[in-house]
């Protein structure tokens, strides 16, 4: 039940947060239609520790969204600089990584971290180690120092 009130929780969140419209009607039927698709959504029994995920931190999370969408911002500038000037090096290379989290949840939100990072892709998970290609050395070294590894760690609850 607690999933249900967290979906539920999070969906009057994302609406309130998208509609950008506060007046008491469009306040109800967004409450409304939330009911609807959170009802649809435990009938169908799909509400559940994978669907709504309450094992990341709720203080630390939006922390480490924040860092992530800087480094993406990084990133593609890097990137973009090195497909606009030929001399700057592009060394691809595959490399393995350590995944420091103590459950499936948080090693697939370090993998995703990855790959949503600009010339970096995840291309495979073996228990605890991840293999990455990397588009240049720097990418890669800047994996292995383990500091997304720990933020990601860090927004898991203990």
């Amino acid at each position: 039940m607690k999933f249900v009130g967290a979906l539920f929780l999070i969906l009057i969140g994302i609406w309130l947060l998208w509609s950008g419209h506060y007046t008491p009607l469009l306040i109800s039927l967004g409450v409304f239609s939330v009911l609807v698709t959170t009802a649809m959504a435990r009938r169908m029994r799909i509400v559940d520790g994978e669907a709504v995920p309450l094992g990341l931190h709720p203080v630390r999370t939006p922390r480490y969204l924040i860092w992530l969408v800087i480094e993406i911002a990084k990133c593609n500038l890097d990137v973009a600089r090195r497909i606009l000037d030929p001399k700057l090096p592009i060394s691809p290379r595959l490399i393995e990584v350590q995944a420091g989290q103590k459950d499936d949840l948080g090693r697939v939100l370090y993998a995703n971290s990855i790959t949503l990072t600009p010339g970096t892709v995840s291309v495979e998970t073996r228990g605890k180690t991840i293999t990455v290609h990397a588009l240049t050395a720097e990418a890669a070294e800047g994996l292995l120092t383990g500091d997304m590894d720990r933020r990601v760690t860090q927004v898991e609850r203990r």
